[in-house]
């Protein structure tokens, strides 16, 4: 390749396959530096659109394809909304230039990202004449040196005193120029990635200091409806039990809800963060006090019912059907499921996921309750899953993270199986 030559998407094929080894070489030392292994979204952005290049796919670098391909987002993302394209392949061309500027060596092969496109450029360095190659000191004698010299004119003493200041700035500047570069470097920290749209969801919960409370419904417990608003009410049977019922029922969670709860749990699990695990009606309400609260269930679980009832969607139960009901509709509208429909017959079931502050209790909350088993597993997904989370922030205002969030949402059910979750409604405050 020549001194000085740039090539990009107009460049012939045979050049980048002469030099697509070079170019993998310098990018492979750019990942590997600093500015770009300490973060995540900088070095997948530049390796993409550098290995797009090299394939010949330069023309297909557009912003939504990268948004697509390197940041998952969907084909129909709103990038004005969402410019993490742009704002990378910024952060990206300053980072280029700073490693260009005070960490390359002369003779590496320069990758460049020109403003307002996402093709790289390559070229080689820019070379400064070479000078003349010296003579060996023995190579030829040194001419004599008369002993008059022969005369020369003389420099004024202006001419000598402004050289002298000239010299002596430009030497300030160079060290001045040295030193701010040093403290630069020895200030920079590689900036943090932007949280996920789950770790935000997540926030209050991992934010906090003291252990996590997953508290999860039981089947096999019959549940006393009038205790909803009694806190002090003991849950359960309080007659003495014969050692069987003990034995069959004790430990008896759904299925649904333990596979909610193991996915879920990744999120503070991931952080170090600790936690504990409690059916509902051996957790107290001073237990719940002591820390963040991720509700599993709803009418098998009594902690649920309780934090719901005041909020515009809830759960009751009238003439032997479970309703799902907004309570802020002129009509009250219910989704509802029949308590005597056969097992196998369920067709679609409903659901509450939230996100709150509960002031009964003065800890965040996060919900995920079905009326049955089915809708609790469909209403888990969206808390683990940024694809189903992000149909519901979809519909959510850009500053949902700062407040209390709650939305009803739908399943349908093949087999004992739910689809995805559907939201249907969802309501911030």
């Amino acid at each position: 390749m020549a001194v000085g030559q740039k090539f990009g998407p107009e460049a012939a094929e045979s050049s980048f396959v002469m030099d697509a080894p070079r170019i993998r070489e310098q990018l492979n030392r750019l990942l590997a530096h600093p500015l770009f292994a300490n973060s995540r979204r900088y070095p997948v952005l530049l390796a993409y659109v550098v290995e797009q290049t090299l394939l010949g796919h330069a023309s297909d670098l557009k912003e939504r394809t990268i948004g697509v391909e390197v940041f998952g987002k969907e084909p129909s993302y709103d990038a004005n909304a969402d410019p993490v394209v742009r704002i990378t392949a910024k952060e990206v061309r300053s980072r280029l230039k700073q490693y260009y500027y005070e960490f390359s060596q002369p003779a590496e092969l320069i990758i460049d990202l020109p403003t307002g496109s996402y093709v790289p450029f390559f070229r080689e360095p820019d070379r400064v004449a070479e000078l003349p190659v010296e003579e060996p000191m023995d190579a030829a004698p040194l001419p004599e040196i008369s002993a008059v010299a022969a005369p020369q004119s003389p420099v004024p003493g202006r001419l000598w005193r402004l050289r002298w200041v000239i010299s002596t700035g430009i030497a300030m500047l160079v060290l001045l120029a040295g030193a701010a570069g040093l403290l630069a470097g020895l200030r920079y920290k590689p900036e943090p990635p932007p949280p996920s749209n789950l770790e935000r969801f997540w926030a209050p919960v991992t934010g906090s200091a003291n252990p996590t409370t997953f508290c999860l419904g039981e089947p096999a417990k019959n549940i006393d409806v009038s205790a909803i608003n009694n806190y002090d009410t003991p849950l359960g049977n309080s007659k003495p039990e014969p050692l069987y019922f003990r034995l069959h029922y004790s430990g008896s969670l759904a299925l649904a809800d333990v596979i909610t709860l193991t996915r879920t749990v990744a999120a503070l699990a991931s952080r170090h963060k600790s936690f504990r695990v409690l059916p509902a009606s051996e957790a107290s309400f001073g237990q719940l006090r002591e820390g963040p609260i991720v509700l599993v269930g709803a009418f098998d679980n009594i902690w649920t019912l309780r934090i719901t009832q005041k909020l515009r969607f809830g759960f009751e139960s009238e003439d032997g059907v479970a309703l799902l009901v907004d309570r802020n509709s002129p009509a009250k509208t219910t989704w509802a499921t029949a308590w005597d429909l056969p097992y196998q017959k369920l067709s679609r079931d409903y659901a509450i996921v939230a996100r709150i502050h509960d002031k009964t209790t003065g800890q965040p909350v996060i919900i995920a309750a079905g009326i049955s088993e089915e809708g609790t597993e469909a209403a888990g997904e969206i808390l683990y899953n940024p694809e189903y989370l992000q149909s519901l922030l979809a519909k959510a205002p850009r500053d949902w993270d700062q407040k209390n969030m709650e939305a009803v949402i739908e399943t349908q059910v093949i087999e004992g199986h739910p689809g995805p979750p559907n939201v249907l409604a969802v309501e911030t405050w």
